[in-house]
């Protein structure tokens, strides 16, 4: 059992593909309200080990837990229930439906008896309240009525991000959020994720290949080589790891 200092914790987890042992028996540790990046190199088994925390797969071996509880090989339309959001390195939302439409959706996910025709018009309100305030919170609310096809990457990715939040969850899990952004783009976007960790009181967790972004943002980075957990700390500990430098950075943030 975890610690209550901790969100997430796995025990010895390991997922193999026949011979491939795309995840090797990692222990992780990610601390409440703080946000923590997973990088490595390409092959580390980082979208893997995201995959698991998600539920998008089941792990070989080894346990989950969230929140203190066992949540190994539970289902990921399960996750979004106990507080887990995830997105993923494609942008993913409804191209369309409107940038309100998206993000009411996604709040409307959470409510007993989410997509009946025939519901308490009171729920609904709520997910419209809820809904225009996270699209004011990503910097959309002047967009509400365009239809998400239309806009351009950067501001589907806030979309994206808007609809991860609608639901208010506990931890955001964010897989490559600049993946396919213009250089200018990504200060907005980073901004606001760090936004929204620190006024929330959120966790996130991303994976990142912008090492000028995870060296400005993280509180805590994991370093995975080949399935494994190579280090662990602070993003000072990581530039200073030698280990490290060998294996990923390649000295180009060597202190």
């Amino acid at each position: 059992m975890m610690a209550n200092e901790f969100l997430f914790e796995t025990v010895n987890l390991s997922k193999h593909f026949g011979a491939l042992a795309a995840v090797d028996d990692v222990n992780l540790q990610i601390r409440r309200n703080t946000l923590h990046a997973i990088i490595g190199p390409n092959g580390a088994g980082k979208t893997t080990l995201f995959n698991l925390l998600s539920g998008n797969l089941k792990p070989t071996s080894g346990k989950v837990f969230y929140n203190g509880n066992d949540i190994t090989g539970q289902p990921i339309h399960r996750m979004i229930h106990i507080g887990i959001g995830r997105s993923f390195q494609i942008t993913n939302v409804f191209p369309n439906l409107t940038v309100f439409e998206n993000i009411r959706l996604a709040s409307q996910a959470m409510e007993k008896g989410n997509f009946r025709f025939l519901t308490d018009a009171s729920r609904l309100k709520k997910c419209e309240e809820r809904a225009w305030a996270v699209a004011e919170k990503v910097g959309l609310k002047e967009k509400a009525f365009s239809p998400a096809r239309m806009l351009p990457h950067g501001d589907q990715r806030k979309l994206e991000l808007g609809m991860i939040l609608a639901p208010d969850p506990s931890v955001l899990l964010l897989d490559e959020p600049t993946a396919g952004m213009a250089a200018e783009q990504v200060p907005e976007l980073i901004k606001l994720i760090r936004e929204v960790q620190a006024d929330g009181n959120k966790t996130v967790v991303l994976v990142e290949h912008n090492m000028n972004v995870v060296m400005s943002i993280s509180d805590t980075i994991t370093v995975m080589n080949l399935g494994k957990k190579l280090a662990e700390g602070s993003p000072e500990q990581i530039t200073s790891n030698k280990e490290v430098q060998t294996a990923y950075l390649g000295g180009l943030y060597e202190l």
